[in-house]
C-alpha cells in the first residue's frame, strides 16, 4: 500500500546556486509544488527519449518539463523581439525614402507631411514606396511653340554660328536645325502626327505645313540666310534631313509607339521645318539629290512617297521648273513602269503635277523654262508616256484618264517648246519623231490620231526629220501612209508653215522610187496594195508642189513685166538700173 501514495518532490532548478535556486523555485511556483509519480515518469521518459534529446539539444541541463516550457518561452521572446526590430527598421526605412524623395523634388504636389500621413495611413510595414504624382505638361501646338521664335535671337544666333565655324557650313547648318529642334522641343506627337497626316491628306493640306505656323519674320531670316549657301554645300543636308524622316517612319510603322514618340515629339517638327525652308530658297538643291532619290532603294516604296512628293512639292513652290522636272523624271516613271503603281500612289503623283499646273503663271514660266540647264522638263520618253497615259485604248481608261486628258494640252505644249531651228530641238524632234511613228503604228485610234500629228510637227520643226523618215519609210509603211494621206488633206495648213518645201520634194521621190522597186521586185498582194496607195498619195503631193511652184513662176513673171511697164512709162526712165532687171529675168528660169 506504501507503493501507491504519491510523492512530492521540488522541480529541478536550472544554471544556479542553491540559494538562488530555491528562491527561484519559490517565485516561480508561488508556493504550488508538482506531484508526479516517478515509476510512471519513468516510463514515459523511456517511451520518448526525443523530448529529452531536445531539451538537450535546447542547452538545458536537466529532463524536466519546467526547463523545456522555461526553453520555448525564451525562444518565443526572442523571436518577437526580432520582429519588432525589423518592423521599426522597415518603419524607419519607408520614412527616410519618403523623406529624401519629396526633399529630392522640387516639382513635387506633395510635402513629407502628406507622405507622412500618407505611410500612417498605409501601414509602416508597407514594402511599398510613395511616389508622388508628376504633374501633367500641358500640349503645346505646332503654332504655339513657332509663335515663340523671336526673329531677332534667330538673327543673332545665326551671326554667331556663323562666325564661330566660318567655313566649316555643315556645322553651321546642323546648328541651324538645333535651334529650331529646340524651339519645337514642347511639342508631342500628338500634336504632330505627321506620318497620319501625310497618309490620309491631300497635297494641297499637307504641301504648308509646317511653314505657314513659322512667324514671317522668323522665315525671311532663315531663308536670307539659307540664300547665302550654294546648292552643293546644301545638299549632302538635305539628304540628312531626308534620312532623319525616314528613320523616323521606319520606327513607326515597325516599332512601338513609345519609341516612335520619343523620337517624333521633339525633333520632327524641326526636320520638316528646315527642309521646307531650304527646298523653297533653294529649289536646284533637289535636282541635284535626284539620282541618289532613284538609286537608293531606302527612298522608294509606296510608304515614302508621301515624303517624297511633299519634298517636290516645296521646292515647285520656289520655281515650278523644278516640280515639274523632278515630277517627269523621278515620279512619271513609276505609273508606267511594270509593276504599275497602286491607284493611291497614282492620285498622289497626279495631285502633285495638277498642283504645278494650276499656280499663278505656271504655264507661261514652264513653257519659258522648258529646258533646265541643257535638260528637258520633259523630255521625249516622259513625253511618250504621258501621251500613252493619255490616249489608253478604249479597254484601259482608269479614272486618272481624264485627269491626264485635263492636263495633256499644257504638257505637250511644254514639251515641244523650244527655239526653232536650234540644235537641242533638231536633236528633240527627231527623238519625238521616232516615238510617234511607234505610237501610230499600234492600232489604238485615239493614240495613232495625236501621234501622227506630233510626227507632222517634227517635219514641220526640223527638215533632217525628212531625211530620218526615208530612213524608216519601208519598215513602218502603213504609218507612212496615213501619214502622206494627212499631208494631203492639211495640205494648205502644212505647207504655209514649211520655210521651204523642197525636203519634202526630194523625199517624195525617194518614196517613188522605193514603191517601185518594192511593186516591181513581186512583193505579195497585201503588200503591193498598201504600196499602191503610198504611190497615189505620193504622186498627188508631187502634183501639188509642182503647181505651187508653177504659180510661183507665174507671180514672178507678172511682177516683173509690170515693172518693166512701169518703167518703160514713167519719164525718169534713164535713172533705172537696167543690169539689175536683166538679172531679175535671168534669175527666173522657165
Amino acid at each position: 500500500m506504501e507503493e501507491k501514495v504519491p510523492m512530492f518532490e521540488a522541480s529541478h532548478v536550472e544554471d544556479g546556486d542553491a540559494a538562488n535556486a530555491s528562491s527561484s523555485s519559490s517565485n516561480n511556483n508561488h508556493g504550488w509544488q508538482k506531484v508526479t509519480y516517478a515509476k510512471r515518469q519513468r516510463k514515459v521518459q523511456a517511451a520518448k527519449p526525443s523530448v529529452a534529446g531536445k531539451v538537450l539539444a535546447n542547452g538545458s541541463d536537466g529532463g524536466g518539463a519546467d526547463n523545456v516550457f522555461r526553453s520555448l518561452e525564451k525562444q518565443s521572446e526572442e523571436r518577437r523581439m526580432r520582429l519588432e526590430a525589423q518592423r521599426a527598421a522597415i518603419a524607419s526605412q519607408a520614412d527616410d525614402t519618403v523623406r529624401s524623395k519629396v526633399r529630392s523634388d522640387d516639382d513635387s504636389d506633395v510635402s513629407e507631411a502628406e507622405a507622412a500621413d500618407g505611410a500612417v495611413q498605409n501601414g509602416a510595414s508597407d514594402d511599398k514606396k510613395v511616389k508622388p504624382k508628376k504633374p501633367k505638361k500641358p500640349k503645346v501646338t505646332v503654332a504655339e511653340a513657332a509663335a515663340k521664335i523671336d526673329a531677332a535671337d534667330l538673327a543673332a544666333f545665326l551671326v554667331e554660328v556663323s562666325e564661330l565655324y566660318g567655313s566649316q557650313r555643315d556645322i553651321q547648318l546642323l546648328r541651324f536645325a538645333d535651334y529650331f529642334g529646340r524651339a519645337f522641343s514642347a511639342v508631342s506627337v500628338s500634336q504632330f502626327p505627321w506620318t497620319k497626316l501625310f497618309r490620309e491628306s491631300t497635297i494641297a493640306k499637307i504641301a504648308d505645313i509646317p511653314v505657314t505656323h513659322i512667324p514671317e519674320a522668323v522665315y525671311k531670316t532663315s531663308v536670307d540666310w539659307i540664300g547665302k549657301l550654294s546648292s552643293e554645300e546644301l545638299q549632302s543636308f538635305v539628304i540628312w534631313l531626308l534620312d532623319s524622316i525616314i528613320a523616323d517612319l521606319v520606327i513607326q510603322v515597325k516599332g512601338s509607339k513609345k519609341s516612335a514618340q520619343q523620337t517624333s515629339s521633339k525633333s520632327q517638327v524641326a526636320i520638316f521645318a528646315v527642309l521646307a525652308m531650304v527646298l523653297r530658297r533653294k529649289p536646284d538643291v533637289l535636282v541635284g539629290v535626284l539620282p541618289k532619290l532613284r538609286e537608293n532603294s531606302k527612298y522608294q516604296g509606296a510608304d515614302k512617297l508621301p515624303v517624297i512628293v511633299w519634298m517636290m512639292a516645296q521646292a515647285s513652290q520656289g520655281d515650278p521648273t523644278v516640280g515639274l522636272y523632278s515630277w517627269a523624271h523621278h515620279l512619271l516613271p513609276l505609273l508606267g513602269g511594270k509593276s504599275n503603281c497602286n491607284p493611291q500612289s497614282r492620285d498622289l503623283i497626279l495631285q502633285l503635277v495638277e498642283r504645278i499646273l494650276s499656280g499663278p503663271k505656271a504655264r507661261t514660266i514652264l513653257v519659258n523654262g522648258a529646258a533646265k540647264k541643257g535638260e528637258r522638263l520633259l523630255p521625249p520618253l516622259a513625253f511618250d508616256l504621258v501621251m500613252r497615259l493619255t490616249f489608253p485604248a478604249s479597254s484601259a481608261r482608269v479614272k486618272a484618264t481624264e485627269r491626264f486628258e485635263a492636263i495633256y494640252p499644257t504638257l505637250k505644249e511644254v514639251a515641244l517648246a523650244g527655239p526653232a531651228g536650234s540644235k537641242a530641238m533638231k536633236q528633240v524632234s527627231q527623238q519625238i519623231l521616232a516615238n510617234a511613228v511607234k505610237a501610230a503604228g499600234e492600232g489604238n485610234p485615239e493614240l495613232s490620231k495625236e501621234a501622227r500629228s506630233i510626227f507632222v510637227w517634227c517635219l514641220i520643226q526640223n527638215p533632217d526629220c525628212y531625211k530620218q523618215w526615208d530612213k524608216i519609210y519601208v519598215d513602218n509603211l502603213e504609218t507612212s501612209v496615213s501619214i502622206l494621206r494627212k499631208l494631203a488633206e492639211e495640205w494648205k495648213e502644212f505647207s504655209g508653215k514649211q520655210s521651204s518645201l523642197d525636203p519634202l520634194r526630194e523625199t517624195l521621190k525617194s518614196f517613188r522610187q522605193k514603191n517601185e522597186t518594192a511593186l516591181a521586185g513581186g512583193e505579195d498582194a497585201a503588200h503591193q496594195s498598201i504600196f499602191k496607195d503610198a504611190d497615189k498619195y505620193c504622186k498627188l503631193l508631187l502634183g501639188r508642189l509642182s503647181r505651187g511652184h508653177g504659180c510661183l513662176k507665174g507671180l514672178a513673171f507678172v511682177a516683173i513685166t509690170l515693172a518693166v511697164g512701169a518703167a518703160v512709162m514713167s519719164p525718169s526712165i534713164e535713172s533705172w538700173d537696167w543690169n539689175k532687171i536683166s538679172l531679175l529675168f535671168a534669175q527666173q528660169s522657165f
